[in-house]
């Protein structure tokens, strides 16, 4: 048993920081990021919704006995980030000056990462406790999921208003979740099926309103033809990375 929770907690750690060095590599040039950070946003629409509607929603089916619970699940995932935006809009306008200067979608997308850090910390533990090459190949799974996920959010960060500095901090507080999640799932010492039924359909919620109702209006800022199919394609390629992940699973 303390192999697999030193394996665990080396995984974990290293999926963190494969997404820490790849979002510190693209911030090496603020200036280039800001200017395609609309094509970044574009790859974490079709990231978000990809890994909503491949990953999390089958998976979550497939460990549901009851279909119905789950779907629900998913409208509460849309209704709870609807709400938190709600707040975070209400104690926006309630902040100084400097503060308001930070978009509140920023904020929001801080928060469905910290979760989906956290559920990767639960998933990968709980990947561990059934045996060790499955929890490797679930580590590499992630591994790979993280590396566009982590560029998008990245994005939205400067995109919000954040700082280069501040959003590398942001995020690495953010991956520090994955342990949390790991250190839940080993004290329950449950296996997943317990855990996801309830925690990945309501990710997939969050990422799908993201998407949805925060990034994709930010899109529609710009109107010439080529940023819009630089857009569309990088939604695309979003959306084909999750699927191309289904291959390692």
């Amino acid at each position: 048993m303390t192999t697999t929770y030193i394996y665990a907690f080396a995984s974990v750690a290293v999926v963190s920081l494969v997404s820490l060095i790849g979002v510190f590599a693209l911030s090496l040039k603020e200036e280039l990021m800001r200017k395609y950070v609309f094509t970044f946003i574009s790859l974490a629409i079709g990231a978000l919704l990809g890994d909503a509607f491949i990953h999390l929603i089958p998976e979550a089916l497939e460990k549901s006995t009851n279909p119905t619970l789950t779907s629900t699940l998913v409208i509460a995932g849309i209704l709870l980030f609807f709400i938190l935006e709600k707040f975070l809009h209400w104690h926006h306008h309630g902040e100084d000056q400097e503060e308001t200067q930070i978009h509140p979608v920023g904020k929001l997308v801080l928060v469905s990462d910290g979760v989906h850090n956290f559920i990767d910390g639960v998933i990968i533990g709980a990947s561990f406790l059934i045996s060790l090459p499955v929890g490797i190949a679930t580590t590499l799974a992630v591994i790979l999921h993280e590396i566009p996920q982590e560029v998008g959010d990245f994005a939205v960060l400067l995109h919000s208003g954040y700082s280069k500095t501040r959003a590398l901090w942001l995020n690495f507080l953010s991956a520090l979740l994955s342990i949390l999640g790991l250190i839940f799932i080993l004290v329950l010492n449950q296996t997943e099926e317990a855990i996801t039924l309830f925690f990945l359909p309501i990710a997939a919620g969050g990422f799908i309103y993201i998407a949805v109702a925060d990034l994709i209006p930010e899109l529609h800022k710009t109107k010439e033809v080529k940023y819009s199919v630089m857009q569309i394609t990088a939604i695309v390629a979003g959306v084909l990375a999750m699927i191309a992940l289904v291959l390692f699973e």
